[in-house]
């Protein structure tokens, strides 16, 4: 398919059901997150600037590695999940989590952050090189910029020995990037964060090989 579609929304929408799938998404995948954002140097007592924060997973989880001596701020366009994001937030305690709602793509502060991080967000941007020089500009000199991103191919081609399940997942993949999704935006991100005047990145490839019944809803359900 050729003829994409630009990404003005989220393309699976922003139902409960969505927002349950969303959760149980970030549940399966908060261990890889977690060593990631450790690994890019996130600790304690940092100020974090959370990119596309949704409904508060991976702010939530930054709120745990900085710890009450540091702080998150999630932005995010959408109102509805932002509120739950700060019910979560208010259940769990962390009064060092809060959220803002704000277009990425041209979101300003006068607030500095040891890090921006964000996790499978600029894959869905239209534009993510003005998204990445916009949030950028919010970081302190030396600090920390890092993204999680998907890559599709890997996936792909792993799974072609299951035709069902290779069905499946091409369909996924199909339809992803006729609604403007960059099902390769991973990889992509060596460009963008040139493209955008920041530093080459280092890079990391991580991937969960498995078809067990709680892995393939989260596929099946979107």
């Amino acid at each position: 398919m050729t003829d994409a579609k630009g990404p003005a929304d989220y393309y699976l929408g922003y139902s409960d059901l969505e927002a349950e799938r969303l959760i149980r998404q970030a549940k399966r995948l908060a261990p890889t997150t977690e060593h990631f954002f450790r690994e890019a140097g996130i600790e304690a007592g940092q100020r974090v600037l959370d990119v596309g924060s949704g409904m508060g997973d991976v702010a939530l989880l930054l709120g745990r590695l900085v710890s009450p001596h540091g702080a998150v701020v999630g932005i995010d366009r959408d109102a509805h999940s932002l509120e739950r994001a700060r019910r979560r937030a208010l259940e769990a305690g962390m009064s060092h989590v809060r959220f803002v709602e704000a277009e990425l793509a041209e979101f300003s502060t006068d607030e500095r952050f040891d890090a921006v991080v964000g996790r499978y967000v600029l894959q869905f941007l239209p534009d993510p090189v003005s998204v990445l020089r916009s949030v950028s500009s919010a970081v302190k000199p030396g600090g920390i910029i890092a993204f999680q991103e998907n890559s599709f191919a890997p996936f792909v081609a792993l799974s072609a020995h299951l035709p069902l399940w290779s069905s499946c997942v091409n369909l996924l993949h199909e339809t992803a990037k006729y609604h403007g999704v960059n099902v390769e935006m991973g990889p992509g991100l060596h460009r963008a964060y040139q493209e955008a005047g920041l530093p080459i990145p280092q890079m990391r490839l991580w991937m969960e090989l498995g078809y067990e019944p709680e892995y393939t809803s989260l596929l099946s359900d979107a």
